[in-house]
């Protein structure tokens, strides 16, 4: 008589598949949007931080490595290429107002690119960080593909830019929502635009919940600051040393 693997086993076997990552990946993100719903949206019920969390609990429970989650999970990351060019759809219903509002949003998100680049750098060095921590925080505020290419290319750590870049989303998918009302920004492009510059997808993610405006602002914003991005600060941060 066969009797039943020990759960352990099982894992194992299990671990051996590459769907693992993305069936965990689902299942988790599914059961985080399920208790977001619960709690009526509420930003501090992100369904990407409590997805992460629970998986991050559950690789170190089982003590599944990085690198074979990954293995499945990466079809997840190829997606977010054609995700990200279809946010281009609802950006053209607000067609009107971006080419009203060209410069504030040129001057804007200029200034959110430098900002959240350098003020990362130098807190990061008066905090005593080394050379490349310092390097790998200076993308944080662009989406994951492009951070990493512009980490790698300055000096930096891609890996620890790509969890500094998961954490600043969700800072900001959570967190903006309460530093808006605090300085009285009721405009939904203006807090679109400006969570996108910040916060990247994640907070591109959480503008389009509250309103399409939002959200395609948001999906501006974070489109142009990538750009931007991977274009000066090779140049800001040639002489870091």
């Amino acid at each position: 008589m066969n009797l039943p693997l020990p759960i352990h086993e099982i894992w194992v076997y299990l671990a051996a598949s590459p769907l693992l990552g993305l069936t965990l990946t689902l299942v988790m993100y599914l059961l985080a949007l399920a208790l977001h719903r619960r709690c009526r949206l509420h930003p501090l019920s992100n369904p990407v931080l409590i997805a992460v969390t629970l998986l991050v609990g559950l690789l170190m429970l089982t003590g599944t490595s990085y690198a074979t989650y990954f293995q499945g999970a990466q079809f997840v990351h190829f997606l977010l290429g054609p995700a990200t060019v279809a946010l281009a759809l609802p950006l053209y219903a607000q067609l009107q107002r971006v080419r009203a509002m060209l410069w504030p949003v040129v001057l804007g998100l200029l200034a959110g690119c430098v900002t959240a680049a350098l003020s990362a750098v130098a807190i990061a060095r008066l905090l005593g960080a080394t050379l490349p921590t310092q390097l790998s925080l200076a993308p944080k505020s662009v989406t994951t593909p492009i951070a990493m290419g512009v980490s790698e290319r300055i000096g930096g750590i891609s890996s620890l830019t790509a969890v500094l870049v998961i954490v600043t989303g969700i800072f900001g998918a959570v967190g903006a929502r309460y530093i808006f009302d605090a300085l009285k920004i009721t405009d939904p492009a203006i807090r679109g635009f400006a969570i996108g510059v910040a916060s990247h997808g994640i907070g591109t993610a959480r503008a389009f919940q509250v309103s399409e405006q939002a959200g395609a602002f948001a999906a501006l914003a974070m489109g142009l600051n990538g750009a931007l991005t991977a274009l000066l600060l090779p140049a800001l941060l040639s002489g870091l040393g």
